[in-house]
């Protein structure tokens, strides 16, 4: 049936972005320089180890840093209403948009849940993905963060 707000009115969009957050976990040498493989295998038990600290080198969005700058940037019109979805496969994370908010948000990702509205910061549990809605009444740079 499509997106619904709480009173079971169709809600559209005209485009839609997902964003991947992830931490990655490179390791580094001695002196604090991240280290340089030959191959994925040669990296893996440094790797681990990198991991089982729990703390990322990076955190990125789809994948790179500068997953959503540049020729990467989410674009849209005035008037137009997009749909981000947004997924976090470690642990919590809180996405806003500088500029903007989320007309209508699913921050546990059920759609046949009853939207919150009007959130300027929406949570994302670690392990999950969710969802806004946002319709751009102006025209400008907005940061999704």
């Amino acid at each position: 049936d499509g997106l619904k707000d709480a009173d079971g009115n169709v809600l559209h969009y005209d485009r839609i972005y997902t964003i991947g957050e992830f931490d990655l976990y490179i390791p580094k040498d001695a002196n604090g320089k991240f280290k340089k493989y030959g191959s994925l295998a040669e990296s893996f038990g440094d790797t681990r180890e990198t991991m089982r600290g729990l703390i990322p080198s990076h955190v990125v969005f789809n994948g790179r840093v500068g997953g959503l700058t540049g020729e990467n940037a989410m674009k849209s019109k005035v008037g137009e209403t997009v749909l981000f979805v947004h997924s976090q496969a470690n642990r919590d994370s809180r996405p806003h948009l500088i500029g903007g908010h989320g007309d209508y948000v699913w921050e546990e990702g059920k759609f046949a849940n009853t939207p919150a509205t009007d959130l300027e910061t929406w949570f994302i549990r670690g392990g999950s993905a969710g969802a806004a809605l946002y319709t751009f009444l102006q025209p400008g740079v907005y940061a999704y963060v």
